[in-house]
């Protein structure tokens, strides 16, 4: 088995759990190498290949992630273009999409064993084009969510979202929130919405702090189109996907959201439920 590995360096704790990672592959023997763009950082450590990103997901047969669940989101998204599952350590705080903990790297034995399974996650596509040739169009695939929301000016916005062709609602607020069942444990949920289980494809949709006292979260079914248009007063609203850099959308405007035709296989090697994970997480929080 080859592994390409993608730290997050940013982590405060992701050097010295890559250290670790890194002993252990040694120990069963497993090949790995890393990307390019952390060789100036890593060259000093580790004495192995350093490829850059295309070759290294051709060449890899898995993806091990170091850092949090943003780190695990981009790796995902990368792999998923190569057909690749990812496995997620975790060396931040809660870490919802990882699959050990850095005190259980002796797990990775399982790899060579093969006593582990894929769990598929559905992903979103997003797509946008403004009216005007300056504004680029954008279409990205996203793992977590879509958010648009307002910008510096605190005031609320207007959206009028659409599915299947049909409207929905009128939303005077922050903005929404368009998320997979992996991304209701994240924006989503801080926002008021529901956690659903990843099994369940479904596109969620949850306000953020809408002035109304009747707009709640919706769950449509996965093949559900959502259209969401931007008013022609709509001066100040902004796209972020998976919580990447914001996309300033253009007044009387519209994006498309819907489900992509691309899954993110993660590695599970643990036998926990979602229901544990959830449990074990979230009583995080409480502490």
């Amino acid at each position: 088995m080859k592994i390409a590995l993608l730290p997050n360096l940013t982590r405060t704790h992701a050097l010295s759990v890559t250290k670790e990672v890194c002993a252990c592959l040694d120990a069963l023997k497993i090949s790995y190498a890393f990307d390019n763009t952390v060789q100036e950082e890593l060259h000093t450590c580790f004495s192995v290949q350093f490829l850059p990103t295309q070759a290294l997901l051709q060449w890899c047969d898995a993806v091990i992630a170091v850092g949090g669940d943003g780190s695990l989101i981009h790796a995902a998204k990368k792999a998923v273009l190569y057909k690749k599952p990812v496995l997620g350590v975790n060396a931040g705080n809660l870490a919802f999409m990882a699959g050990i903990e850095k005190n259980e790297l002796h797990l990775l034995k399982n790899l060579i064993d093969s006593t582990y399974v894929i769990d598929p996650r559905m992903m979103l596509e997003v797509s946008y084009q403004a009216f005007d040739k300056e504004t680029p169009s954008v279409q990205t695939i996203c793992l977590n969510d879509v958010v648009i929301a307002r910008g510096e000016q605190i005031k609320l916005i207007n959206l009028d979202v659409f599915a299947d062709g049909k409207r929905v609602n009128h939303y005077y607020s922050d903005g929404i929130i368009l998320s997979t069942p992996t991304g209701s444990t994240a924006y989503s949920l801080s926002a008021g919405g529901p956690v659903v289980d990843p099994k369940i494809e479904s596109i969620l949709l949850t306000p953020i702090c809408t002035h109304s006292l009747f707009a709640r979260s919706l769950i449509f079914a996965s093949n559900a189109e959502i259209c969401v248009q931007i008013p022609e007063d709509g001066e100040d609203i902004f796209l972020s996907c998976d919580g990447d850099a914001s996309i300033h959308l253009r007044p009387n405007s519209s994006l498309t959201v819907k489900k992509s035709s691309n899954y993110a296989d993660f590695i599970r090697i643990k036998n926990d439920s979602f229901i544990d994970v959830l449990n074990s997480k979230l009583s995080q929080r409480r502490a």
